[in-house]
């Protein structure tokens, strides 16, 4: 089987990671060796970012910057060599994360998409894109939370990937408020 890098993103509280792990262990029945992996990374950049975004206020250009310097490591340290082992590689975010929020964030959308152009194209892009009353709900349930995951800033995340998936018909889109195994399969076949 050829590799295949596939990308699951979303706001906060949308369901990438739950749905990034499952489709991951699909792959894996079906016989695929699957990576599973996530930004930010737990290489040195990404695990900085992690802290920062526990508690400290950090401009947000500056914050993307960082992201994407993140990803840099990411596909040439992680994402390239599975690739190049034939693995399947399925990311928890990835361009349109970075994007999304920096434009929730008042940055400029070009700037934004021009220093993400050059990273490697995934085969299948996913967003898991619920209605925004349900991230935010699921949201009040978490007992820890970062500092991009108050309500306002997701509203506008939330809106800014809705704008990315029209202006990219190549993503597909999946409402991720149903029962969690039917949303599964339905991204399992959209791929």
């Amino acid at each position: 089987m050829s590799s295949k890098f596939i990308v699951i993103d979303g706001p906060d509280a949308a369901g990438t990671t739950l749905h990034a792990r499952l489709l991951a262990e699909h792959l894996q029945k079906e016989g695929r060796n699957v990576l599973l992996t996530a930004e930010p990374t737990n290489g040195p950049v990404g695990t900085w970012i992690r802290e920062l975004l526990k508690e400290k206020k950090v401009p947000s250009s500056s914050l993307q910057l960082l992201f994407t310097a993140d990803r840099s490591w990411h596909v040439e340290n992680v994402i390239l060599p599975a690739l190049q082992e034939g693995k399947t590689v399925i990311t928890d975010r990835y361009t349109y994360s970075t994007i999304a929020y920096g434009i929730a964030l008042g940055l400029d959308a070009q700037w934004l998409k021009d220093m993400n152009r050059t990273f490697l194209k995934p085969d299948s892009t996913v967003f898991t894109l619920p209605p925004l009353s349900v991230c935010l709900e699921r949201l009040e349930r978490r007992e820890k939370h970062d500092i991009l995951e108050n309500g306002d800033l997701q509203e506008h995340v939330h809106n800014a990937y809705r704008k990315l998936a029209e202006e990219d018909p190549s993503i597909i889109v999946v409402d991720t408020s149903g029962d969690k195994e039917a949303t599964a399969e339905t991204i399992a076949h959209s791929i």
